[in-house]
Order: structure tokens, then sequence, then C-alpha cells
């Protein structure tokens, strides 16, 4: 047993000795729906010592959220209950409350001040009509009885405690003018300015670039040693969860399936779902070394898409007379292509232009440069010739929810690109949406039910048929797996190689999961302020990046091991710079050196 897990099961011990904060003992939530009621959570009991960070891990469904939502009293009313169980708060000198005997009033004084909550998307959370000083404040005010001026320092303390810069100036902004990782520092500040005693956070990082999400673990485990706040951390993703938990409990379909210290899950895990859940982890080094799908030489072989120079540029407005004075540089001057049965990544943080480039390949915004389906330019063409043309380029968003039309049948809508395009008879259409169903593993069966009667991943592979319906040259995948749980992701991922096998499609998989990339790429684009700062096959890439951001990229992703916990994280400096620049303003242009073998990286003007 390596020193690092002997003095993790130390440090555990020594936090259990400490005596519980937070206990819990056989509950179970009810939500009645029109079926009658069913459990959500079944007989849980659990722990919290002082200090200690406490993984809930398990996929959609499995009642982790429903349980922070019983603990901190605001299960949706009035569906949701408490049916069975206890939930008692321990202060310092031993003595308990009972959180389910309390009302609603009494409640209140307990929220925030001794167990805060922080929520998956920062925006739903922030009311955006409010400054950020004025929701810091009316909350440290509503708790404490401090003056207004004395709520206003402990704001910008609170602010600067999450290493938000220009603390001052912060406060007269409001949440839409901040990004996603700033406004998520916000909310953290919000729940730590009152120094509860528990901090739940529920997937706090899910919706963060990997380096934003680095920063902000970092930032948790800082906070957690100054405070000694306890911490239940709700995540899938087991990632996060080596790399922050002292215990680990993993729930499924509402009940605990598994206990342990962190190690043991790890090392050692009894259930065979945790089993599971583990092997279906994408780990970065598990896809160096695999075969690429592209093997023959790309320059032999005619090109599904070739971009060159590709510039896509919007307007803003400002000023009294509503004039353009500034203009967002979202792609600038990209070059790359994609050969048949080749799946290149495009990878990077949120606003780097990835999913804009994606949009300029499938024609859907306005560009300057040159696009190539199938060896034809896409500007020249008129309606049906572009009509004909995009038949070989299919997208699958992220939100399959959301792609989906909640009126239409799955099987109409998965059948709706063939009708437009005049494709067969209804009968032959019929036929043909039903193998297209029973390819993605799914039933002909299914075809008459609507959207919300599937879960998550099967939207995502009712929206893959979808794209298929046309057998397109090119599929262009934005972050289609991003927003599934990990097993769901990798049967996801599985099928994507398979039907590359079978049809040949070539993929442009859009991505800021370097471990998902690793997985699935042959080649790997990555994408810094609009531009291409690394380009090269997956190996090239991974074994050996030659850009700084690259291996940022890289190192922040949380590795599946507790044994190779990161001593600290390398934080950024500041937010990442914007794309917009003032009319008239230049963007440096990026030169990048060959390194050889395709592999192309930047280099310093």
């Amino acid at each position: 047993m390596s020193a690092g897990v002997v003095d993790e099961h130390a440090d555990a011990a020594a936090k259990a000795a400490a005596g519980p904060v937070l206990e819990i003992t056989g509950l179970s939530v009810g939500v009645r729906g029109e079926d009658g009621e069913r459990e959500v959570v079944s007989g849980l009991s659990l722990s919290l010592g002082r200090g200690e960070t406490l993984c809930i891990a398990g996929e959609s469904g499995s009642g982790k959220s429903m349980t922070a939502l019983a603990i901190m009293r605001l299960l949706p009313q009035p569906a949701g209950r408490i049916s069975a169980g206890t939930i008692r708060l321990f202060d310092k000198d031993g003595s308990a409350v009972e959180l389910t005997a309390l009302d609603e009033r009494r409640m209140r004084g307990i929220r925030g001040d001794r167990i805060a909550m922080i929520f998956q998307e920062p925006m739903t959370s922030l009311n955006p009509v409010l400054s950020i000083g004025r929701q810091l404040t009316e909350s440290i005010e509503a708790h404490t009885g401090l003056s207004h001026a004395e709520a206003q320092r402990r704001a910008v303390e609170a602010l600067k405690a999450v290493r938000i810069s220009e603390a001052e100036s912060r406060l007269k902004q409001f949440p839409h003018e901040l990004s996603g990782g700033m406004r998520q520092r916000v909310m953290i500040a919000m729940a730590l300015a009152l120094e509860p005693d528990v901090l739940i956070a529920d997937e706090p990082t899910t919706a963060l670039d990997v380096t934003v999400q680095g920063e902000v673990l970092e930032l948790l485990r800082d906070l957690q040693r100054q405070h000694g706040t306890s911490v239940i951390l709700i995540t899938h993703d087991m990632g996060v969860v080596a790399e922050m938990a002292d215990r680990v409990i993993v729930m499924r379909n509402g009940r605990m399936v598994e206990e342990g210290t962190t190690a043991d899950i790890f090392t050692g895990p009894q259930a065979a779902y945790t089993q599971e859940l583990l092997a279906a982890v994408p780990r970065i080094g598990s896809g160096v070394g695999r075969r690429a799908s592209a093997e023959p030489d790309p320059a032999t072989r005619d090109k599904v898409a070739v971009v060159n120079d590709l510039h896509v540029r919007f307007d803003l407005r400002g000023g009294f007379f509503g004039r353009v004075n500034r203009r967002v540089h979202a792609v600038e001057g990209v070059s790359f292509s994609i050969a048949p049965n080749e799946t290149l990544a495009l990878v990077g943080e949120s606003g780097c232009g990835k999913s804009t480039t994606a949009k300029a390949l499938a024609g859907l915004v306005p560009y300057t440069g040159a696009v190539k389906i199938g060896g034809r330019e896409l500007s020249g063409l008129g309606g049906d010739a572009r009509k004909a043309v995009r038949r070989d380029v299919q997208m699958v968003f992220q939100d399959p929810y959301a792609s989906l039309d909640p009126r239409m049948r799955v099987g109409d809508l998965v059948a709706e690109p063939l009708l437009i395009h005049g494709i067969g008879s209804r009968q032959e259409r019929q036929s043909q949406v039903a193998a297209l169903f029973e390819r993605v593993g799914l039933s002909a069966a299914q075809m008459e039910l609507y959207p919300h009667e599937f879960s998550g991943g099967q939207r995502q592979r009712i929206c893959i048929a979808r794209a298929l319906a046309l057998k397109p040259k090119l599929i262009i995948a934005d972050e289609s797996v991003s927003a599934l749980d990990v097993s769901v992701q990798a049967r996801v991922l599985d099928l994507l190689k398979e039907l590359q096998r079978e049809f040949g499609v070539a993929y442009l998989f859009i991505s800021h999961d370097m471990a998902v990339v690793e997985n699935i790429s042959d080649r790997v684009a990555v994408m810094y302020l609009g531009q291409i700062v690394e380009i090269g096959s997956r190996d090239q890439v991974f074994s050996n990046p030659r850009h700084p951001y690259t291996r940022r990229l890289i190192e922040a992703v949380p590795v599946p091991d507790p044994s190779r916990r990161r001593p600290r994280f390398a934080r950024l400096d500041r937010e990442i710079p914007s794309s917009t620049r003032r009319i008239g303003e230049s963007v440096p242009k990026l030169v990048l050196k060959d390194f050889g073998g395709g592999h192309l990286a930047a280099i310093a003007d």
C-alpha cells in the first residue's frame, strides 16, 4: 500500500473521530406523479464528519440530487416529500437539531448559515436582474445582522477568497456579464460568505471547461482547509471523485450500493455496479497507441471536407447611435481537412470557436474563406445544389432533448430528413427508419413513442439515427456525449465507432473532454481564441504536446485514480482573454511550425 493511500486512510479516520456534523438515518423520499407516489430515495443512511469531503456518485436518476434537496428541505412542492427517516445537524458541543421537524421559518435560518448549497448551473441560481453585490450583501445581511457597509466588506472578502480579480468593481456587475467559471465562483463565494458547517456541491463543475473545473476544485479544497467546512460533493465524474473525496457513496435507483474510503472504492470495488461505473470511465493514456481507423495515407484519398483560411466574425453595436463599434473574431484563419472514415477532434474551452467552426462547415453561419464538402465549394452554390451538399453533412448536438420536437413521434423525426429531400415512398421510409432504429440499439416498436418517453442516452441514439438517415459523408458531433452519464457515454462512443466502421462516415468530433477525445479521435486540432494552436495525430498531440495550452488541457483532466492526485492545480492568473476587438484592431496571426508527420503547433511571431 502506497504512502499516499496510508495517509488518506489516516486522514479519513481522524475526520471520522472528530464526530459527525450531519447524520442521515433511513431516509426515504417520495415523489407523486400520475401513477401515484414512487420512491426516488430508499432507506439511505450516511454520516458526514467534520472537515470531511463525502462524494455521492452515481448516474442520472440515482437519487443523488434528491438526497441533497431533502437535506436542504428544498424538495419540489407539493409533489416531493420526505416519507421516512431522520436528518440531524450537530453543533460542536454534540447537541443536534432534527431538520425534518423544522418549519420553513426555522429552516430558512439554517439554510446558508449552517448548510449551504452550490447548484450545477449558476445562471439559474443567480437573479439576472440584481447585481452580484446586491445578491451577496442581501444574503449576508439576512443571516448576520451586519450593517450594509460591513456586509459589503464581507462580500468583497468573499469574492477575493474565490480569486475573483477586481472584486470591488465586480459587485456592480450582473450575472450575464461574467463567464460560466466566474459565475460558479460567485456561487461559491455566496455559499461560503457565511462560513457554513456543511457545503453541498451538486455537480458544481459539470458545465465547466476542464481547466476552469480544475481551478474550482482547487478552490473548494483551499476554502475547506481554511474554514474546516464539511463538503458533500455530488457528481457522476469519477475523476472528480478520485481527486476530491475522503469517502465515497455509490448510489443506484435511489439506493446505496456501496460505501467506503476513496482508495478502497477505486482499488477494490465490491458491487458489480461500481465496477461497471469505473470500467466505463474514459482515461487519459488508454487511447494512445490504439490503431487509428484512418490507416491509408490521407494524401492519396479524396477529402470529405476541406476548410481553408476560415473566418467568422460578428459585429456588435453600441454607443448612443447604435453603430458597429466592436467585432467578435469567433474564428480566425482556421484550416484543416477530414478524410473518409476519419475522426478529427476539435478541442478547446468555451468561446474558442469550436461550435462556430462546425456551423460554418454545415453552412449555418456566414463566413469568409473556403469550405469544400465532397470537392464542392459551399459558398458558390445555388439553392438546390446547396441542399444536395447539405445531405452530406449532418449534425448531432449536445442536448438531444432540445434537438427533438416534443410534439412529434420519434419515428417521424428520424424520417423527416428523408421526407424533406424526397427520398423513397412512405413505406420505404418507414422500413429505412426501422432499420436505423435497430442499428442504433433501439427497437422498431419504439418508433411510435415521443421524445420524453426516452432516457438521455436513448434520445442521443435517436439523434444519431436521424443524422444517419441521409447516409452523410460527414457527421458533426458537437459535445454530443458531454451531457450523458459515464456508462451511457461509453455506449454512445462505441456506437459511433461501430457506425464509422460500417458506413465509412467521417466525424468532426467537438469536445472539451480530453479523455473522451483521446479515446475516439484519429487526429486532434486544438483551438484557442478562434485559431488552431496545434494539430496532429492523436498520439502526437497526447504523447508529445508542443503548445503550452495543449499541455494545460491534458494536465487539467482529473485522473480517476486517488493515488495519482495532483498536489496542486496550476491556476490561470486571469480569465481567458476575450475574442472581441474594436473595429480596426487586428488579431495577431499565429505561425504553425511543422514538427514532422503532420504535427503542427503555433510558435511566436
